[in-house]
């Protein structure tokens, strides 16, 4: 079982940034990719960047140059720099993170963050 913490959402005006953390605790034998989803009003749940172990990222095309991912494999937290924010932005974050015990290959989700850009 893996439990996802995620905090740093919150109020920002267009243009402003914010950076949202996921911690990961629990029982695993290792953390495979992670990534960002958020789903805006009314809209579904699209992925916003992934990462893997290594370091890889991937992102959406609307958040390019203005995202960016990362992760710290020494404390099994993921982060999501955002910058230049607009009210398009504006959806609740969820952090995504696929595991493995011994056998299996698992996945977990975050619970949530709400970001919301306004002035």
């Amino acid at each position: 079982q893996v439990n996802l913490v995620e905090s740093g959402g919150g109020l920002v005006q267009p243009g402003g940034s914010l950076r949202l953390s996921c911690a990961a605790s629990g029982h695993f034998f290792s953390i495979n990719d992670m990534g960002w989803y958020r789903q805006a009003p009314g809209k579904q749940r699209e992925v916003v960047a992934t990462i893997t172990p290594g370091g890889s990222a991937n992102y959406t095309d609307s958040v390019k140059g203005r995202f960016t991912i990362s992760r710290d494999n020494f404390v099994n937290t993921a982060y999501l720099q955002m910058n230049t924010l607009n009210p398009q932005d504006t959806a609740v974050y969820y952090c995504y993170v696929s595991w493995s015990d011994y056998l299996y290959e698992h996945s977990s989700w975050g619970q949530g963050t709400q970001v919301t850009v306004s002035s």
